[in-house]
């Protein structure tokens, strides 16, 4: 029979993992909700998306929600403020599009913006985190990092003339979800959130872009 060595995951675990398994062992966490439809009831124009950074961009800026925690912290701040308010144990950071891929639609597809977006809504997430963490150490909270779909599909065609198409390639989808997991890690998140995955084969491309930045 041939004799195994004990498996040690590589990965050191962080000082938010012991608190979280505990937790979780206790009870069931309770995440916030949707962060687009929280955004809307603000009714922001295009100058509140723009702000002073971007007052000057070549492309319309409004319903890019993730720029807002640049140009609207406030807004943001305070929809995490209320989920944590309501009973929230975690708060997603406001990141659902802040890819490479997906900012391309905005013309922020820039590595320095989409950086500056992920790690800026990882800090604001966190900090808000910390404070309530403080008002009520007996009910820590935490910030996961909101890792996207893009609006890309690895599996399936967007041209019905052409099945083999594709609108990127695994490569690229793997790079744009490595940046952006490099940059949520810096601001802080206490763990990564692959959500709303429509196909599996993204969602393989962001598993592995974890695997390769921990590595």
């Amino acid at each position: 029979m041939p004799k195994y060595a004990k498996w040690v995951d590589p990965v050191k675990p962080t000082a938010a993992f012991d608190v979280i398994n505990k937790i979780m062992k206790e009870r069931i966490m309770v995440i916030d909700g949707a962060m687009g439809t929280a955004v809307q009831k603000y009714k922001l124009s295009e100058d509140d998306f723009r702000g002073e950074r971007y007052k000057n961009h070549t492309h319309d800026l409004k319903g890019n929600n993730d720029c807002l925690v640049i140009t609207r912290p406030d807004v943001i701040e305070e929809i995490h403020n209320a989920y944590l308010a309501a009973g929230a144990d975690i708060i997603e950071t406001n990141t659902f599009n802040s890819t490479m891929i997906s900012q391309a639609d905005y013309e922020l597809d820039k590595k320095e913006e989409v950086y500056l977006l992920n790690k800026t809504a990882a800090q604001l997430a966190k900090k808000c985190c910390v404070e309530f963490t403080k008002k009520n150490p007996a009910k820590p909270r935490f910030a996961a990092g909101a890792v996207g779909p893009t609006n890309k599909t690895l599996s399936v065609s967007p041209s019905v003339e052409n099945p083999a198409f594709r609108g990127c390639t695994y490569d690229e989808i793997v790079e744009a979800y490595y940046e952006q997991v490099e940059a949520l890690i810096d601001g802080g998140v206490d763990v990564l959130l692959v959500e709303t995955i429509f196909d599996t084969l993204n969602a393989k491309a962001a598993m592995f872009a974890i695997d390769m930045f921990f590595e």
